[in-house]
């Protein structure tokens, strides 16, 4: 059973409305009409430390253009070898024949989906990368770091599960996502969308973690803000990150402040974890800015899979203003806005999350999404 959440519990700001084709078009329901579960879910357990990782490969013995060696370079014990691309995987064992795959955003990681993994478990098996170059992943040599390269990553390594997938995304994962979802369907039975990374060009300080990032950039300041900057503790790092993320900081459980830390510090002894960041983030910006067919907003009304869109009013990171017209070009998609929530819904809302993913999977099975 389930039941049905309007997104009354948030404003949904405003946005001109497209014209809608295709299975979503003029007869789709409400757009903010989103079911959500009363299927039994496990109790949330803040305590819970992230699921145990292991390395997989995206794709066997892939030939794929994005590898400067043909996916052919020398195995490092953890990146890449005879096999392609390797990715670090954190599995939750699920219950059924449902497999969710979990796709982490910018500077975020695997670790980033255990609770609502943990929520789902009894209904999916859960599955989520590390990135190439986030996380745990090397990238293999040569690798862009664009959107599309990270989707063409993913989509082998889905591919490589041989049964299609609820495909969750968030943040730069959303975006990922999206783009995995309009261009090989076959692979995708459900979308979740969080926070996407929708182009948003607001020249915003607040919208980075340490204002000091902007002046890292440029001449002449450039040299101290680094220098200022490379002095954070993990710790500080990782509270800074929280508080753009979080709508409420203090709801970050404060044992995992110190996972966060730890994760920090173990990215910082990789060699190519601070140019992964940068290359990644410059992608993103480089799609943000490109038109005509390119354009994300060009590629979601190529989105013909059921999709739910989940947006906290409080996100700094993604405007909750590009909610509704990511909601609105995807055909199939219904959209839930979130008060007092962030850029991480499904960290800082992680049951809610869970019950609204979960009704869209249960009205996709009888056909009623």
């Amino acid at each position: 059973m389930s039941e049905t959440a309007s997104s009354t519990s948030a404003p949904i700001p405003q946005h001109r409305p497209r014209p809608a084709t295709g299975p979503g078009g003029p007869g789709r329901g409400p757009l903010t009409h989103v079911p959500l579960s009363r299927a039994p879910l496990p109790d949330w357990d803040p305590m819970l430390p992230p699921w145990a990782g292991s390395w997989e490969p995206a794709w066997a013995g892939g030939d794929r253009e994005h590898s400067a060696d043909g996916g052919h370079g020398a195995h490092d014990g953890h990146g890449h070898g005879q096999d392609g691309v390797r990715l670090h995987v954190r599995r939750t064992p699920g219950a059924g024949d449902e497999t969710a795959v979990y796709v982490h955003g910018l500077g975020g990681s695997s670790t980033n989906w255990t609770d609502l993994a943990a929520q789902l478990a009894p209904y999916a098996e859960g599955i989520a990368p590390d990135l190439p170059g986030f996380g745990f992943s090397a990238p293999p040599g040569g690798f862009p770091f664009s959107l599309d390269a990270h989707a063409d990553v993913v989509a082998g390594y889905v591919e490589s599960l041989a049964r299609p997938v609820h495909l969750v995304g968030n943040s730069m994962g959303g975006a990922i996502s999206l783009l995995l979802a309009a261009r090989r369907p076959e692979l995708v039975r459900t979308l979740t969308l969080v926070s996407p990374a929708m182009p948003d060009r607001r020249p915003d300080p607040r919208r980075l973690s340490d204002p000091r990032m902007a002046l890292a950039m440029l001449p002449v300041v450039g040299a101290p803000a680094r220098r200022r900057l490379a002095r954070l503790t993990p710790e500080e790092r990782a509270l800074q990150t929280i508080r753009l993320v979080y709508a409420d900081a203090d709801r970050f459980p404060r044992h995992r402040l110190a996972e966060q830390a730890e994760e920090f510090t173990a990215r910082s002894a990789q060699q190519w974890a601070g140019a992964a960041l940068a290359r990644s983030t410059l992608e993103i910006f480089r799609s943000w800015f490109t038109p005509g067919p390119g354009s994300l907003w060009s590629v979601a009304p190529q989105v013909r899979v059921p999709t739910l869109v989940v947006w906290g009013t409080e996100d700094r990171v993604i405007s909750v203003r590009r909610a509704r017209r990511t909601a609105e070009t995807i055909p199939s998609a219904r959209l839930l806005v979130l008060p007092r929530t962030g850029h991480v819904a499904q960290m800082e809302r992680p049951v809610t999350v869970a019950r609204a993913v979960l009704g869209m999977w249960e009205h996709v099975a009888d056909a009623r999404w």
